[in-house]
């Protein structure tokens, strides 16, 4: 990718000091400098001149939907630009978004129908103003693969034509009007919608390392009319009809295709390359004898570049091993400036919920989040790995909440004294803050807790007279992923969650890094349970507000044996709440 364009400073201030000087021959040193000027400005004339001549050729036809070319004299632009950026080594332009600024400081693309997906220019409107910087780097890098998109992806020409060659590869090599310039990555989805979105938002920056064309696998209707489409005036749905590799929601880790297998095999640097490869990420990736993990060392790039079509399955959010990679680390440092924004702008650029979702979260919010001065936002979730009663559970919420100040505690009695009752083990007495309304929201698949935390403020009242409200959508009891009504309130809730002044979180759920990575919070993490029992302290506030890659590699590229990732590299640091996991942190 070229880099991004900043622009050089003015070179008048330096030729004015020297015009000051005087050569040896007595003549002022300005008369010297302007054949050089007006050699600089000739070329840049005709370089102008050439851009806008031959734009037309330069810039692919045949986007998706077809229709004539109009991009010209942007092509014209581009080609100048890149000219220049190539030239210069500049740091990108870093900015914060403006508040109310629908593009979110240029992350988003303009060139939507507002009324076809509601929620992509409105969903900041009800979130916290993001203070996270955005690099003009990243939105250029996000601009031109939109480009790419339209020109490679389905109902192409180019795609069909990158089709016919997967299912067909000998005879790619003697057509020799075949373009290459379309390379994709097919994601596959796996395990919960939490995972599902943090794979594909590590799929999405590997595509854009990579110029490859990011195409989402739809294996049933599990995830119909969830999302709108990102990218503009193309689909990143991959057409299931007559598409070639088949069976992809079954690939493992003992699929003869796999990039691991191939690279046991010897069969990395293969001649011809094979038409395809598959990629096999899932949690148990890095079990013994498993070379998948080599997907994050040079090994397994140089293999994976040759390939034109890579299908990925994956249920991490592994964006923090990508980087560990050395040969991404400049454009990954131009992308983002600080590491640990990452999930915050990529989700935000990607996931927007479905006019359907959409209403949901819109019906929810107004009747019953809208009036409250803050919302917080209680997320909790139990795993069989970390056992833990719900009267140990509701414990350690409430300790937590209360003793950080995230809730307020109740009142000695009901008879309406303001006296507020200790925090228990403590010894802290709880800052006084003016009286509010303050509504509650608990996400959990089980009621038990918002039914506990509602009673709690509807028996005694809270103290200080602020007005507690708690609500929770819905209490499904377990998750099915499987079907599109769960996955769409689930998405709904995730919403309902980023739009929370402060969160609370379980630790290690990915429900939860979704919502608080849209929000760009910190979050206090409610930690992992000690045989059983909650720990002291109940929680912790994150390090950072980036998701937690709960696999990582753990390998030494170089030497060729286990590593400790969580010290490879300054910004990627061991999680709090998983410690075998690996996190960005600025």
């Amino acid at each position: 990718m070229s880099p991004s364009i900043r622009m050089a400073p003015a070179p008048s201030s330096s030729l004015a000091t020297a015009g000051h000087g005087k050569t040896k021959s007595g003549r002022s040193s300005s008369s010297a400098v302007r054949p050089a000027l007006l050699a600089i400005a000739v070329s840049v004339m005709v370089v102008l001149l050439m851009a806008v001549l031959f734009g037309a050729r330069w810039t692919p036809s045949g986007g998706h939907g077809g229709g004539a070319d109009t991009s010209w004299v942007s092509a014209g632009a581009r080609v100048v630009l890149n000219a220049v950026s190539s030239q210069q080594g500049a740091d990108p332009v870093v900015k914060v978004a403006q508040p109310h600024d629908r593009l979110l400081g240029g992350l988003l693309s303009p060139d939507f129908n507002d009324t076809s997906c509601l929620s992509r220019y409105r969903a900041s409107l009800y979130r916290r103003r993001s203070l996270h910087v955005l690099s003009s780097h990243l939105v250029s890098a996000l601009r031109r693969y939109e480009s790419l998109h339209r020109l490679c992806g389905p109902g192409t020409s180019a795609y069909e034509r990158a089709v016919a060659r997967l299912r067909s590869p000998s005879s790619s090599n003697t057509t020799s009007d075949a373009p290459s310039e379309c390379r994709y990555l097919v994601w596959t989805p796996h395990a919960g919608l939490g995972n599902r979105m943090l794979s594909i938002t590590s799929a999405f920056l590997y595509a854009l390392l990579t110029g490859r064309v990011l195409l989402f696998h739809r294996s049933g209707d599990d995830m119909k009319d969830l999302f709108c489409e990102p990218f503009p005036g193309a689909t990143w749905v991959l057409p299931e009809k007559d598409f070639p590799i088949r069976g992809m929601e079954r690939f493992g880790i003992r699929t003869r295709e796999s990039l691991g297998n191939a690279l046991g095999r010897g069969e990395g640097g293969r001649d011809p390359p094979p038409p395809w490869m598959y990629v096999h990420l899932r949690h148990d990736y890095t079990r013994p004898g498993a070379s998948d993990r080599l997907f994050f060392c040079d090994d397994g790039q140089d293999a994976l570049r040759r390939v034109g079509w890579v299908v990925l399955l994956s249920d991490n959010y592994f964006v923090p091993g990508l980087f560990l990679i050395p040969r991404y680390e400049r454009e990954l440092s131009r992308m983002f400036p600080r590491r640990d924004a990452v999930f915050h702008h990529l989700g935000r650029y990607l996931f927007h919920p479905s006019n359907t979702v959409w209403g949901m979260v819109m019906r929810y919010h107004g009747s019953y989040l809208a009036k409250a001065e803050e919302r917080v936002g209680v997320q909790v979730r139990t795993f069989s790995w970390a056992p833990i009663s719900t009267d140990e559970l509701y414990g350690q919420i409430v300790s937590c909440a209360q003793g950080e100040n995230i809730l307020p505690r109740v009142r000695e009695s009901s008879s309406g004294s303001d006296n507020a009752t200790a925090i228990p083990g403590s010894g802290r007495q709880q800052q006084q803050r003016p009286a509010r309304r303050k509504a509650v929201l608990v996400v959990s698949l089980h009621g038990e807790y918002y039914e506990r935390i509602r009673d709690m403020y509807y028996e005694h009242g809270a103290a200080g007279g602020d007005a507690v409200s708690v609500f929770q959508p819905t209490h499904l009891g377990g998750q099915r992923s499987e079907e599109r009504m769960h996955n769409q309130k689930a998405l709904a809730e995730m919403m309902l969650l980023s739009f929370s002044d402060v969160a609370l979180t379980s630790a290690a759920s990915t429900f939860g890094y979704v919502s608080h990575g849209l929000a760009g919070l910190r979050p206090w993490v409610l930690m992992v349970p000690v045989r059983k029992k909650a720990p002291n302290p109940p929680c912790r506030l994150a390090a950072t507000v980036e998701p937690c890659f709960h696999t990582p590699p753990h390998y030494d590229c170089q030497a060729r044996t286990k590593g400790d990732n969580g010290k490879t590299v300054r910004h990627v640091r061991h999680c709090e709440d998983l410690k075998d996991g690996v996190q960005l942190v600025d």
